[in-house]
């Protein structure tokens, strides 16, 4: 209640000396008459031109938190001054809380809490008080705001929230070395009391960590700690409110400690001799053994690095450390021979890599042991004298010749015998013979350098006593040439002189190529043939470098006199026996300007006028193919325009009506048809499909031509008409046909109308109606005809 009246006075104080300053003029404030009330003055109606006191007071309400009565708590009162006791003002309440957690005496003003508060929930209320005329329901005054404070109560414990924490500092770590911090949070008010004091200490992890109990920082407490020894520590710190006094709560929280490693301990060996036995067949890179050193550390700290102390088979020997397991692994550099060494000693250093510069005073960081490696002995395949064996022969050297031979022993304790033969795969024309017990080499067939210069295959020997134990040797066999073959010019040349060639001018250089397997330093010569010797047009001149140069004899040649001239050359090289052959070579002449250039070399261009250009020659050569072209096109034309007319009469379907404007020549006259045609029927196409025009009926009238009796036409037509009926192609209906032959044979007579008779009782067409349905129209025609007037034909 102290408290509560004392920063009512501080309030007042602050506003009735001018500190604060309310929104509007307020009346003089006055503190209630009974200390143990807080109360509330509303300032009452004044004149606006009237000077007056304060009548009210600015105060702050308090109330404890966590109240338990059970009787609503007891705020505080409001009180105006206008109220003269009489029952006519009204006090109302609104803001933070009104109705719900705070209430008001409409009467006395009187403020109460209604519900049990939590200042961690909400600290303080802001409400504002009115006093109102009952009767009028007017406000007396304007409405006042003040606050009610919740007081706190010590009802939180600390709490860590961050916990439970993990730490870690380095082993070996002198005593106060910092670790970690941990902070504990009250959630009472700090402002009030010792509720949100709080105070640390170490309830487990003693002696090794201490805490300040201020600031919550964990150091360490004892000194040189060993990860080795022990590497996690669990403290259990408190923290307690209240200052750690008697009634505080407190809280607790777990902080796991681990000490890191450093490189405190050097490597050890556990124990001083390693002893390995090792295959004397152990490949070359194999790993023969491990050995380990034993180092506590952790990590990077306990990375160790292995190496062999130059000594005793040291050279033979490499180690290297398997980084999973930090084993050194010791690894063979040369092959081993249970025959030659059956043991070796050496020894192999162990140490960090990385060291701590604090330690070194506690001793060198490595270790030292010996390693002992016995040799065992293997059964092993024997071994050839030499990797590579190289042999020469010549070639067409008898079958069953001796060449060479290769060695192989067991090397082995109680050494065996070693038989020999050849790999099939690698030989497998046989051209070679191995003896299996001297393992001498021998041809078996005759070998030819130009076929084949160089035989590789390969010889195995295996022991008798195991032949599953073998070893394999190459065999490199070159096959020396014998001089059998005759050198020739390398490539066919083709030389050309010119006609104004002088004497002593080369006009070729030429090369030779032997088949056999020329030796260093061998040389060709090159010579005329005898018989060409004599009056030579050209010669041959050696240059003496296995080339030589054809030069010409003479001053100036002519086509017209000889175009080709065929010079012998001899070829001899020098291998032994000597080997020699005569080529020929043609030497053109050919037409050349004054520089050498070879302008022609056709035979055709010697008859062609000397002052002739090429540009001329070729535009005399166009010309004349253009002539030429002229001379086919017009032949070409005749012959189409020729075509056309004669085709042109085939195909007219009138063509069996011929008009006689004039008098004819008779059978002479043949520009009108081509009679050929007629007079040769069996020159027709047997093939050409036949072109049968349908007549249209025609209603003309029955005329009844005298005509006389023609053998020839009559047997004619007969023949045709038989070759009608019975070509299966014919089509269905009559057809028309200009017959101009005056043949025999047909049994219709003649149709023509020359000669006939003038009288229509010599005219009878009935038999027409005999001849079948393809003459239907011809028997209409004239069969019904009664009368007729035979016309002058001219």
């Amino acid at each position: 209640m102290l408290t509560r009246n004392c920063l009512s006075l501080l309030l007042w104080i602050l506003f009735d000396g001018g500190l604060l300053t309310p929104l509007q003029p307020q009346p003089q404030q006055t503190l209630g008459t009974e200390p143990r009330e807080n109360v509330i003055h509303l300032p009452g109606r004044r004149s606006h031109f009237q000077r007056v006191k304060r009548g009210w007071v600015w105060n702050q309400f308090f109330v404890l938190e966590e109240y338990m009565g059970s009787e609503p708590q007891y705020v505080g009162k409001l009180h105006s001054d206008l109220d003269k006791g009489e029952g006519t003002v009204k006090y109302t309440l609104s803001g933070d809380g009104a109705g719900t957690v705070f209430t008001i005496d409409e009467t006395t003003g009187d403020i109460h809490a209604i519900r049990s508060l939590d200042r961690e929930e909400k600290p303080f209320y802001t409400l504002r008080a009115q006093a109102v005329d009952i009767e009028t329901r007017k406000p007396l005054e304007p409405e006042s705001e003040f606050i009610i404070k919740v007081q706190d109560i010590n009802d939180n414990e600390p709490k860590f929230l961050d916990g439970p924490y993990v730490a870690s500092v380095p082993e070996m770590s002198p005593v106060g070395a910092y670790v970690l911090q941990v902070k504990a949070t009250d959630a009472d008010d700090p402002t009030y009391g010792n509720s949100a004091r709080v105070v640390y200490s170490i309830l487990q992890g003693q002696p090794y960590f201490s805490i300040d109990p201020k600031t919550g920082i964990i150091r360490t407490a004892l000194p040189n700690m060993d990860r080795e020894v022990k590497e996690q520590y669990q403290v259990l710190i408190q923290a307690k409110d209240m200052g750690g006094q008697l009634g505080g709560l407190a809280g607790t929280t777990v902080v796991n400690i681990t000490l890191s490693d450093v490189n405190d301990n050097p490597p050890r060996f556990p124990k001083s001799i390693f002893h390995l036995k090792v295959p004397e067949s152990s490949p070359v890179g194999s790993a023969i053994g491990r050995i380990r050193a034993v180092d506590p550390d952790f990590g990077q700290n306990a990375e160790i690095e292995y190496n062999i102390v130059p000594g005793d088979g040291g050279n033979l020997f490499d180690i290297v450390t398997d980084e999973d397991t930090q084993e050194g692994v010791i690894k063979l550099k040369k092959p081993l021979d249970f025959e030659t060494k059956k043991a070796y000693t050496f020894k192999v250093e162990a140490s960090n890599l990385h060291l701590d510069h604090r330690f070194h005073s506690a001793g060198p960081f490595k270790d030292t042991a010996t390693v002992k490696i016995s040799v065992l002995d293997v059964d092993e395949p024997p071994i050839f004298s030499k990797p590579l064996y190289t042999m020469e022969v010549y070639e067409d050297t008898p079958v069953g010749t001796i060449i060479g031979a290769v060695t192989a022993q067991d090397l082995d304790v109680g050494s065996s015998a070693v038989r020999y033969f050849i790999d099939w795969k690698s030989d497998g024309d046989s051209y070679f013979t191995i003896d299996g017990t001297e393992g001498t080499i021998a041809t078996n067939e005759l070998l030819d350098r130009e076929s084949t210069a160089q035989y590789n295959f390969s010889i195995i020997a295996s022991k008798v006593s195991n032949p599953l134990l073998t070893s394999k040797v190459n065999i490199l066999i070159n096959v020396l040439d014998v001089n059998e073959f005759p050198p020739e010019i390398s490539v066919p040349y083709e030389t050309a002189v010119c006609e104004n060639a002088k004497p002593g001018q080369i006009i070729q250089i030429v090369s030779a190529a032997d088949r056999d397997l020329s030796p260093a330093g061998q040389q060709f010569s090159f010579r005329l043939s005898p018989e060409a010797t004599i009056k030579p047009n050209f010669t041959v001149r050696d240059f003496r470098n296995n080339t030589a140069g054809i030069e010409t004899r003479r001053n100036g040649y002519s086509r017209r006199q000889q175009e080709l001239y065929f010079l012998p050359v001899v070829i001899e090289d020098s291998s032994y026996p000597v080997q020699s052959s005569t080529n020929t070579m043609t030497i053109r002449v050919c037409r050349c300007d004054s520089d050498g250039t070879i302008l022609s070399c056709n035979v055709e261009a010697i008859f062609l006028p000397v002052g002739l250009s090429t540009g001329a020659l070729i535009a005399i050569l166009l010309c004349i193919v253009i002539l030429l072209a002229i001379v086919v096109l017009y032949v070409a034309l005749r012959r189409q325009r020729k075509k056309d007319t004669l085709m042109t009469s085939k195909e007219d379907i009138r063509d069996n009506v011929i008009h006689y404007d004039d008098e004819g020549g008779g059978e002479e006259d043949t520009q009108a048809f081509d009679i050929g045609a007629l007079r040769n029927p069996t020159a027709v196409e047997e093939n050409k499909i036949r072109r049968d025009i349908k007549p249209d009926s025609l209603c003309l009238p029955r005329q009844r031509p005298p005509v006389e009796d023609s053998t020839d036409i009559r047997d004619f037509i007969h023949q045709r008409l038989q070759e009608h009926d019975l070509d299966p192609a014919a089509p269905p209906y009559d057809s028309l046909a200009t017959f101009a032959y005056e043949g025999a044979g047909s049994l219709a007579g003649s149709l023509s109308s020359i000669d006939s008779l003038a009288t229509d009782a010599d005219q009878d067409y009935d038999y027409l109606a005999d001849w079948g349905p393809r003459f239907k129209v011809l028997a209409d025609m004239f069969g019904e005809e009664e009368s007729y007037n035979p016309d002058k034909v001219t």
